[in-house]
């Protein structure tokens, strides 16, 4: 069986990086003894969010994003913009008589996330 261990971000700041996500999620910080990394636990099951020092000379980062859904995305989205992301757009697709409506931010690296209600 194989198990999904880690969400892992390469990044300049994991400490800081860390943090946001630590307080996005209300996760909680592990200790890690690897220099330059840093380890958020997520409350409930699934894999722990890792942060990794991006080394220099490192000519890729893997594209992915997050997907958080909240019961208030307009709430959600301002108290992520006072831990430090921004917005980059909100989007709305139309699909068989259904709207769905999202909003992409970004990380304080950079990194782009969507957030939705349920």
């Amino acid at each position: 069986m194989t198990e999904l261990q880690f969400i892992t971000f390469a990044c300049d700041a994991p400490e800081r990086l860390a943090t946001f996500w630590e307080a996005a999620l209300d996760g909680e910080r592990r200790d890690t003894e690897v220099p330059e990394t840093a380890l958020v636990d997520r409350p409930g099951e699934g894999p722990a969010l890792l942060f990794k020092r991006l080394q220099s000379g490192t000519k890729w980062r893997m594209a992915l994003h997050l997907d958080l859904s909240v019961e208030d995305r307009a709430e959600s989205v301002e108290r992520l913009c006072e831990l430090g992301a921004t917005v980059r757009e909100t989007k709305t697709e139309h699909h068989d008589g259904t709207t769905a409506e999202w909003t992409v931010l970004e990380d304080p690296e950079g990194n782009a996330f969507c957030v939705s209600e349920y």
